[in-house]
């Protein structure tokens, strides 16, 4: 019997619940299928598909509100909230876990958690009674020796409980950070030298939180510790075993005559690359023409990584636990060995390369009225930079001359883009289209500062050829495979649109969605220092009626506002994380009815797998596959931002005491958090510390104001702050105010953004 036949006969039973015995009657389950049965039993329980409150007693978690199946988010005070993995009727949030029971597991854990309380407002206590599966099988921190003896204090302050290091245990040789960097190892020929150094720590007893060192990193300010700090702390895999670098080395170095079998030869036209100047690894290459009845032929060339990296083999069982590159400011951690990802298939200049081609047919309203999606190979004329073909375009006249048979191509490429980016608008698409923040770096991998990242025409041209072929892609597999992975983008929640028509009212904005009709809870909201408040909770009564067209009217109307950048953020901060399925729900921020990803199969394993959808493979364990790979990304995405802000951190620790034009972004009970004008930095000022007057946070409106002379801080305002303090542990920021007023957010015209990431992530 299948594991889910028997959830399915445990949820048909009374409570959902069923012991042992009645088990193994109901299902007939004797002999060998008694073992079988066990066996599926055990696995379903490790899983958290079932519970066992009891010895031989199994619930369906599913069909249960007194239990919870999730991810434990730890709070540095010592509390936490499991977030569950299913919506629990009469539950509106997390599950708020207490310090005494968040003790028994670690940040990141996922955990069963008993419903302890369900509260009127839909708030519910928790504790937590099965550990389901470790998040951290390693810990890094620094090592120290006190009276308590030695152990390791987590660099993650979410994980409360320091890790005791028993003595006599040997300590493995410093420095893997050594041969890389060319920075001389530590000298460590006792453990008294380990004091204060940044180590990576086994951990060999969760319960007595014991483990033992088996990396030591440096000092913690010694150059390139901070990146491989975060590496072990969000636990990337970084390092290619053995059996992966043996079968890279043993990859040939060139195209055979065997591997052209089945392949069309584009190698007779003028296709380019074209990415940042910076760029290693080019895994798109495109070219476009006018067909003789006056539509355009855009040819998409991927690299056909599929081709080298075979479903099993050890490359392929690695790029799937890594699940993404991750690009760090002095270095990458790419998902494909370097034989395969710089060079093999890697779209270089003037060498032969294998590709997965889609051929579109596209129409003067960017229609794609044909489609084809073949194996191809071709041999790139030029690698071309997005700053080069800018300028071409613009009308340099060297750089025009210089590539003289391309500039005509280049035109037409221009034209085709310009078309496929209005059928977007037309259709509601999204396009905040702000400018990112670059962030410069020395030899040193130290901060410098901040410039904005350019971004012209040669970028919104890759842009809409990638998003055209992904599309297309999209659409050919849900017609033709029986199962795909598609990237989709839901609606946002309705609770989120309401947050955000609060603010955007503050400013004279609506999305325009229409009145929100909600229900309002009254109940009494005790938080974890035992403190009791009364309030209102008001939920939206049912859902709300909003497309992306909403947001792309709003996104138009405050373009070149000074309000611009706030309301930019709050709407992207009211909608949903994109992600990967096997259920295709659509994309609500391009408006596209089906989405996937096709063209970074050298970086992404969710293209790697469409691209042997493509090829007719048949994967079984797709549905998996599509959950690893969206949290691999979130993974990366937490692990690129952290690093960043431990550099801007130390960037402003030698600046205490300088002032700065800031951008109110936020408001709460402790304070208001601004970011930098010019450095897209954010700090916090302190409630207490704002200028004359005794201030309190007013939750309705979202504003802190003087209780005598009613000064207001809201979300918008320009003010000029002094840098206090940098806490360079906690990697926080504290700034005060400077100006007698603050200058409301009409009065400037600089608009900062978030830093962004390497490629934006659609």
């Amino acid at each position: 019997m299948t594991d889910r036949a028997i959830l399915d006969h445990i949820s048909s039973l009374p409570h959902a619940r069923a012991n042992f015995k009645q088990l193994v009657r109901e299902l007939a389950a004797k002999g060998a299928k008694r073992e079988e049965l066990e066996a599926a039993l055990a696995r379903l329980a490790a899983r958290g598909d079932l519970l066992e409150p009891r010895a031989g007693q199994f619930a369906v978690t599913a069909r249960s509100r007194e239990y919870a199946v999730g991810c434990l988010n730890m709070h540095r005070d010592g509390y936490g909230f499991v977030i569950s993995e299913r919506p629990i009727e009469g539950i509106t949030g997390d599950i708020f876990i207490p310090p005494d029971s968040a003790a028994k597991a670690m940040h990141g854990d996922r955990v069963v958690a008993r419903i302890a309380r369900i509260e009127s407002g839909g708030r519910a206590d928790g504790e937590i009674v099965k550990v389901l599966k470790r998040a951290h099988p390693t810990v890094v921190g620094q090592f120290k020796i006190g009276r308590r003896g030695q152990y390791v204090v987590p660099f993650d302050d979410r994980i409360r409980q320091w890790i005791d290091i028993p003595e006599g245990m040997e300590f493995p040789p410093a420095g893997p950070v050594v041969d890389r960097i060319g920075v001389e190892a530590p000298h460590v020929d006792s453990v008294e030298h380990l004091d204060g150094m940044i180590v990576n720590v086994e951990l060999l007893d969760y319960e007595a939180s014991t483990g033992r060192v088996v990396e030591i990193l440096g000092q913690p300010d010694d150059f390139g510790v901070d990146v491989e700090v975060v590496i072990r702390k969000h636990h990337l895999p970084h390092q290619f075993p053995p059996e992966v670098v043996e079968q890279a080395e043993q990859m040939p170095a060139a195209i055979g005559p065997h591997d052209l079998d089945g392949r069309r030869d584009f190698r007779a036209l003028d296709i380019v690359t074209i990415d940042g100047e910076t760029a290693r690894d080019f895994d798109d290459a495109v070219w476009v023409d006018r067909l003789p009845n006056g539509n355009y032929a855009l040819q998409v060339h991927i690299a056909d990584v599929s081709h080298y990296v075979k479903p099993g083999s050890p490359i392929d069982a690695e790029a799937r636990l890594r699940g993404t590159s991750v690009y760090f400011p002095d270095r990458a951690v790419p998902m494909l060995p370097f034989q395969l990802s710089t060079n093999l298939c890697s779209l270089v200049p003037h060498e032969d390369r294998l590709v997965l081609s889609a051929l579109l047919e596209i129409d003067h309203q960017g229609a794609i009225v044909a489609q084809e999606i073949i194996p191809g190979v071709i041999r790139s004329v030029e690698r071309m930079t997005y700053t080069n073909v800018h300028l071409l375009l613009d009308g340099d006249a060297a750089l025009r001359e210089r590539y003289r048979p391309l500039v005509e191509r280049f035109e037409l490429m221009q034209e085709l883009a310009l078309v496929l980016n209005r059928k977007r608008v037309r259709r509601g698409s999204i396009d905040f289209d702000l400018p990112e923040p670059l962030i410069e770096f020395d030899e040193w991998g130290a901060m410098t500062g901040v410039t904005r990242a350019p971004r012209n025409i040669a970028h919104s041209l890759i842009e809409e050829f990638m998003l055209s072929a992904n599309e297309a892609v999209a659409s050919h597999l849900e017609s033709s495979a029986p199962i795909s992975i598609y990237r989709i983008h839901e609606k946002p929640d309705p609770k989120r649109v309401m947050d955000f028509e609060e603010v955007a009212a503050h400013f004279g904005y609506s999305l325009g969605v229409g009145a929100i009709h909600v229900k309002k809870f009254a109940f009494t909201d005790k938080h974890h220092d035992g403190s009791k408040k009364r309030r209102e909770l008001a939920l939206p009564a049912g859902e709300v009626n909003i497309n992306s067209r909403h947001y792309q009217r709003l996104v138009a109307k405050i373009e070149g506002k000074p309000e611009e950048r706030i309301l930019s953020y709050l709407m992207l901060r009211s909608l949903k994380q994109a992600r990967y399925s096997v259920e295709n729900v659509g994309h609500f921020a391009l408006a596209a009815d089906t989405y996937t990803h096709f063209t970074s199969p050298i970086r992404r394993y969710p293209d790697l797998v469409v691209h042997r959808l493509l090829r007719g493979a048949q994967i079984e364990d797709l549905p998996a596959i599509a959950e690893e790979c969206s949290q691999s990304e979130r993974r990366a995405a937490e692990a690129e931002r952290e690093l960043v802000e431990w550099k801007k951190v130390r960037f402003m620790s030698e600046r205490v005491g300088q002032n700065f034009d800031a951008l109110v972004i936020s408001t709460a009970k402790y304070g208001l958090f601004v970011e930098l004008a010019d450095l897209f930095i954010e700090g916090l000022v302190p409630i207490d510390t704002l200028p004359g007057d005794q201030y309190t946070y007013q939750e309705n409106v979202r504003k802190i104001v003087g209780k005598r002379t009613r000064r207001e801080f809201s979300i918008g305002d320009r003010v000029r702050v002094l840098l206090d303090r940098v806490d360079a542990n906690e990697r926080k920021l504290q700034f005060s105010i400077l100006e007698d007023e603050p200058k409301r957010s009409g009065s400037h015209s600089r608009r900062p953004v978030p830093h962004g990431s390497r490629k934006r992530k659609r």
